[in-house]
């Protein structure tokens, strides 16, 4: 009964972000998370990471012939106007410049996206406002902000392409054969809103289906990656939701979409690690003092803190969820959200 109830639900709030568009389809993107949602609303969100609504092929054309500077015939011998993906900011198409023998990948932003997102956003902090008068300990305000800081970054495709690079040439560096395979960007072919890329032919990791729980190293190769990325150099990809990562060659791995990236100082690397190992080793001590090095402040509304410092520590940084949780309910009774809270 229950699991009819969510697929209704699903459909419903699929029905709502893909009309409203904006930042309603990166809320989907979020939200069908295995740990923060329902399996019936993990199946039906996860598509709009990569089937979000498309831009008609006449606009596309107005945005690259804008944006290049140059009609599309002439810079390229062929462009498939059937977007190979498209997401919240922007969609892909298959395509081959003139005098090469290869294909390639073109990113091209959404018309007016920017604009409707970022009032969206707008009006996201404005309701946080008002959330923050309930009796709900959480500050979602300073979420918003954060959301609206970097989600603003990703439409610029100049910033993209140079963070490609740098993760490229890191991975290269560090490794003797690359965990991950990063796209390498066409130079004299990225502006604003159009980025050119190289095209790997590969398979959505989400097409695996039961046949990823075989192929070991997929796992192996992503936790190597961002193990280096955070821990070595703090400059990190940011968004690998499943439509972000591509099997190629039967069992290789490729990262897509670089419009997500931080870059964290030294100290706050360091005080994340901290923070991993006092999760592994179960130490709550040593938890609570991983948050006050990333310079979090909480205020118990308990009275055992550390042992609720330690469980919301598992609920933001442990990659599995607690003992006995099935399902991440961040404002049930016996949250430690409820019991702890975050202070800015």
């Amino acid at each position: 009964m229950w699991e009819r109830q969510h697929e209704h639900a699903a459909d419903k709030v699929y029905s709502m972000c893909s009309d409203m568009s904006g930042f309603f389809l990166k809320f989907a993107q979020v939200l069908g998370k295995p740990d923060l949602a329902p399996a019936a609303w993990v199946r039906r969100l996860v598509t709009l990471c990569y089937q979000a609504p498309a831009t008609p092929s006449n606009m596309v054309q107005l945005v690259l012939e804008k944006e290049l500077g140059k009609n599309v015939d002439e810079m390229f011998e062929r462009f498939d106007w059937d977007p190979i993906d498209s997401a919240s900011i922007a969609q892909v198409h298959r395509a081959r410049l003139k005098g090469d023998k290869n294909d390639f990948v073109v990113k091209v932003q959404h018309p007016s996206v920017q604009d409707l997102m970022m009032t969206d956003l707008r009006n996201l902090k404005a309701f946080a406002l008002f959330i923050k008068k309930t009796d709900i300990k959480f500050d979602f305000f300073s979420v918003c902000k954060e959301m609206e800081k970097q989600i603003g970054y990703e439409f610029y495709f100049t910033r993209e392409a140079n963070a490609m690079d740098r993760i490229r040439t890191f991975l290269h560096k560090v490794n003797r054969k690359t965990p991950v395979k990063v796209p390498r960007v066409i130079p004299n072919a990225v502006t604003r809103r159009v980025l050119v890329m190289e095209y790997i032919d590969g398979v959505p990791i989400l097409n695996l289906g039961d046949e990823i729980k075989k192929k070991w190293n997929i796992l192996k190769s992503l936790t190597l990656a961002y193990g280096q990325m955070i821990l070595k150099t703090g400059f990190f990809h940011a968004d690998p939701h499943p439509g972000n990562i591509l099997i190629y060659k039967g069992s290789e791995v490729a990262l897509l979409d670089y419009g997500q990236v931080k870059d964290l100082p030294n100290t706050f690397r360091l005080g994340y690690a901290n923070l991993v190992l006092a999760i592994a080793d179960n130490d709550h001590a040593r938890a609570s003092e991983g948050f006050r090095e990333l310079g979090i402040d909480t205020l118990s509304l308990c009275s055992d803190e550390q042992a609720e410092l330690f469980k919301l520590a598992q609920v933001m940084f442990d990659t599995k969820l607690p003992p006995g949780v099935k399902v991440f309910q961040p404002f049930s009774e016996d949250s430690s959200i409820k019991k702890v809270a975050v202070q800015v």
